[in-house]
């Protein structure tokens, strides 16, 4: 579950913009609050909004963020042209597209709420 400042933007960064499908929506008075996510076949990312001071279930500090907590990894079938495309839609690219010495083409680029996203590919 990744807490997020304003469910709808990051919906449309992992919805519309990496192709992310919605699976499931919990809505509070009408407004939604929480969505889950999946990608292809098995990769599962669940958004909830939580508010600045606000706690998990866990009881624990969700907000304000101070660092940045984990890093996603989006496989797809070229990296420059989905970094293209992400930029042009307005998400800040962290780091251009680089070949690896471990064999795959990655790049980096910032969700909505400042997260890192690797975008990669297998280098062919």
């Amino acid at each position: 579950m990744l807490a997020c400042d304003d469910l709808q933007r990051s919906l449309e960064f992992y919805r519309d913009a990496l192709g992310f499908q919605e699976t499931y929506r919990f809505e509070d008075d009408g407004k939604p609050t929480f969505v889950a996510l999946r990608l292809g076949d098995g990769s599962s990312i669940g958004l909830g909004v939580v508010p600045d001071g606000g706690a998990g279930i866990h009881g624990l500090p969700q907000r304000p963020i101070s660092g940045r907590f984990f890093e996603l990894c989006v496989y797809c079938d070229d990296v420059d042209s989905s970094i293209e495309e992400l930029a042009a839609l307005g998400h800040p690219v962290l780091m251009p597209p680089a070949d690896t010495p471990w064999g795959e083409r990655i790049a980096y680029v910032a969700d909505p709420d400042g997260h890192p996203v690797m975008v990669t590919a297998t280098k062919t």
